[in-house]
């Protein structure tokens, strides 16, 4: 029987890791099996920040032998130590979700004893999970930085998603606080996973499928003192090269002293915006250079795509029924969805303020940037714009951060439109 002390020490360390939610997988479920890690069988609910709450998120141990500065697992740090085996971690997955407290597992861990020797045994709780306990559910497996990657490699046609965080955007900054780590131990293991994903789908590989629910990565936030311009520029590269599902932004806090490391946090306001800038890139078709802007740190007053708007309000106002998709997508107020909404409405008729109303187009951003069948019903004076959208900023925060607590910033960026 599981420690009732060692499981809070394990899924209280495994707190920080804001990576683990659910995006579903294409896995081929076997039959007889329990859980499944289909679409439909991965429950979507987060917590204030961020997490997903249908997962078991927990370490195997948190007893590391590196000494990242940041991390309040490292060698150094006066923490109570815990570490349970694959048999406890399966049984306890398993129970789990007979009582529906769960629908999958995130699993990570400190490096113990030997980056090979933590991943084995991270790959034998999987692979015991699949195989002798029949469990189809979602499992999401935290890669080890320098473990052999023949283990990595199957670990990764057993689990539905991997992630290997970054942690910090910079080499210098990785050598300054967490100097165990490198951009090769990171990044190499990911174009693996890339490289193996993208062989399967080549050759239409069913069963035993490379992650189906692919990649993600984190970074952290405010350890280090790279501008919001070259966390993101990475984030694209990451997007292009990698693949990746998703980048997750992480507000540092300061629960370790170290004087290599800011005495205050980053703050979640950094943090919502960051999100904003990534959904515009993956999204919108923005570039990180437009966003971030000539100082190359997002405005903490507006998200980023007003931002950008007011930036060039030469380029405004357009007109709704005759304005390519690409240009809708960077009016403020009007989401993906909207947009192609627009475009496929339009075809039949010529669109106006009411039609764009009953499409959920935020009016109160969008009208002083668009025209409906040639009428305006913005305002002409930018001070006034700025005004007026640094109010509704301001509201939407409010009340988003009301549902809450009075020190959370709101996380519609995670899953919502600008």
């Amino acid at each position: 029987m599981l420690d009732a002390e060692k499981l809070e020490i394990l899924t209280e360390s495994a707190k920080y890791d804001v990576s683990c939610s659910s995006s579903g997988s294409a896995r081929v479920n076997r039959n007889g099996g329990l859980g499944n890690g289909s679409v439909g069988g991965i429950c979507h609910s987060f917590t204030p920040d961020g997490r997903c709450i249908s997962l078991l998120k927990i370490l195997m141990s948190n007893d590391c032998v590196y000494d990242c500065e940041y991390c309040p697992n490292r060698r150094s740090a006066d923490v109570p130590r815990a570490r349970i085996t694959p048999d406890e971690i399966c049984e306890l997955v398993i129970n789990f979700y007979k009582r529906n407290y769960i629908e999958g597992l995130f699993l990570s861990s400190a490096v113990f004893e030997s980056p090979d020797k933590t991943m084995e045994l991270l790959l034998e709780t999987v692979t015991k999970l699949r195989k002798l306990y029949n469990f189809n559910g979602y499992i999401h497996l935290k890669g080890i930085p320098h473990a052999d990657a023949l283990l990595v490699h199957r670990a990764s046609k057993i689990v539905d998603r991997m992630s290997y965080n970054i942690e910090l955007p910079s080499e210098n900054s990785l050598k300054l606080l967490a100097p165990q780590k490198t951009k090769r131990s990171l990044l190499l293991p990911m174009k693996d996973l890339r490289d193996a994903i993208i062989c399967d789908k080549e050759n239409k590989v069913r069963r035993g499928r490379v992650l189906p629910a692919g990649q993600t990565t984190q970074m952290i936030i405010g350890a280090s003192p790279e501008t919001d311009g070259q966390i993101l520029k990475l984030t694209q590269a990451l997007y292009r090269n990698m693949n990746l599902r998703r980048v997750y932004y992480s507000s540092y806090i300061p629960v370790v002293q170290s004087s290599k490391l800011p005495a205050v946090g980053a703050g979640l306001l950094r943090e919502h915006r960051l999100y904003q800038a990534d959904w515009l890139i993956r999204f919108y078709g923005f570039d990180v250079d437009e966003i971030v802007g000539e100082n190359q740190n997002l405005s903490p007053e507006y998200d980023p795509k007003c931002a950008w708007a007011l930036r060039n309000m030469h380029l405004f106002p357009v007109e709704i029924n005759t304005a390519p998709l690409a240009t809708l997508l960077r009016v403020p107020g009007i989401g993906a969805k909207s947009a192609y909404k627009i475009i496929e409405a339009r075809k039949f008729a010529a669109l106006d303020y009411d039609n764009l109303v009953k499409m959920r187009v935020v009016l109160k951003r969008a009208k002083h940037f668009i025209t409906c069948k040639g009428k305006f019903y913005g305002s002409e004076n930018e001070l006034q714009v700025k005004t007026s959208l640094l109010l509704a900023g301001r509201s939407e925060v409010n009340e988003q951060t009301s549902m809450f607590s009075e020190t959370s910033v709101a996380v519609s960026a995670l899953t919502g439109q600008l």
